[in-house]
């Protein structure tokens, strides 16, 4: 039984703006948080630099590392066990010299923590100047 024949419902309305609100504010935090993503535009090649060679210092500590490994100070061969003990055979190389400059020579397919090793192991022992050698293309 329908007692209102003459009176026409409301019609339901949906409301458009807070929805419009909601979606700008997730347009704009998506917008902020994927121009900080730029990880995957890292591309790196090591070790080539340019540029004229540099004059030999008298006081240089020279430490190579080749790929698998091996490591050599002043062209001697040592063997890394410890950081400890290769700090010790670094402050022996060095003899009298208080801070000579660390010249680490590793190969491009060396391990970073091989040269991670040398870096802690001349700390350890107190040397502050550290550098790196690279190898000019041709």
């Amino acid at each position: 039984m329908n007692f209102q024949r003459g009176r026409l419902r409301e019609e339901p309305e949906i409301n458009l703006i807070p929805m419009i609100d909601v979606l700008l504010v997730i347009l704009i935090f998506l917008m902020i948080t994927t121009t900080y993503a730029k990880y995957a535009q890292l591309q790196i090649n090591l070790p080539q630099a340019q540029g004229a060679a540099g004059k030999a210092m008298p006081n240089t500590l020279e430490v190579a590392v080749d790929a698998l490994g091996h490591y050599t100070i002043n062209q001697h061969t040592v063997t890394f066990t410890r950081v400890d003990e290769f700090s010790a055979a670094m402050k022996e190389a060095a003899g009298g010299n208080a801070d000579p400059v660390v010249v680490i020579t590793a190969d491009a397919n060396a391990t970073h923590q091989s040269v991670v090793n040398v870096m802690e192991s001349a700390r350890q022992a107190g040397f502050t100047h550290v550098t790196f050698t690279t190898q000019s293309t041709k």
